[in-house]
């Protein structure tokens, strides 16, 4: 292999090492909320509880910094798709996750994302999300929706938007999304090293599968 194909090759690893994994996914829309009992679950007449837990579901995050990235996620959570007449529409869904059961694919950095530069999980235990609305998104096609509801993350509460396939089916309801959030949205500011900056972006992964 002569020099200029070593040098290609190797600005071909380098660039996908430092490309961002958020750069091609849907962007959450965060706003202030304005709901008081922001978090709490909303009353479903008529509904059917399905339970979301880490058996049947995945809670997963991808971040990345200006030399790579790292993927990892929650083993502890638990929720509910609160199924209205088997409609999307109609129902609703929320989610509790353990702050403490993170995990990555590096063993210092689960480490590190347990602290006050990151999660602070001694001081916010808990991450919840529920649902306030769920639309369905015509031009995507059927089966495609934009889920809005409160997200309560590290001591700050916002409302978001992200788009979902929601599947409703004879034995289960799944939800998959992949989206990405600002984590200084959510006062998650650490900025790590100066010549290996953490971006703000991180991609949220959501695979969702609640048997009736």
């Amino acid at each position: 292999m002569n020099k200029s194909a070593i040098l290609v090759l190797f600005l071909a690893i380098f660039l996908a090492a430092c490309a961002d994994p958020a750069a091609n996914k849907p962007k959450a829309t965060t706003a202030n909320t304005q709901n008081a009992a922001a978090n709490e679950k909303k009353e479903i007449k008529g509904g059917k509880a399905l339970p979301i837990t880490p058996e049947n579901s995945k809670i997963e995050f991808t971040g990345s910094k200006v030399t790579g990235s790292h993927d990892g996620g929650f083993k502890s959570f638990k929720g509910t798709i609160d199924l209205v007449n088997n409609k999307p529409e109609e129902s609703s869904v929320s989610v509790n996750i353990e702050m403490n059961s993170v995990f990555t694919n590096a063993d210092g950095l689960t480490k590190h994302l347990q602290t006050p530069d990151f999660f602070d999980v001694e001081k916010y235990p808990k991450a919840t999300f529920a649902s306030t609305k769920i639309v369905a998104d015509a031009e995507k096609g059927a089966g495609n929706y934009t889920i809005t509801g409160d997200l309560n993350l590290h001591g700050t509460i916002k409302s978001i938007s992200f788009p979902a396939k929601i599947t409703v089916g004879d034995s289960d309801v799944s939800v998959d999304a992949e989206f990405s959030i600002n984590r200084k949205d959510f006062g998650i500011a650490y900025a790590g090293k100066a010549d290996d900056l953490i971006r703000d972006d991180v991609v949220i992964k959501l695979s969702l599968k609640a048997p009736k």
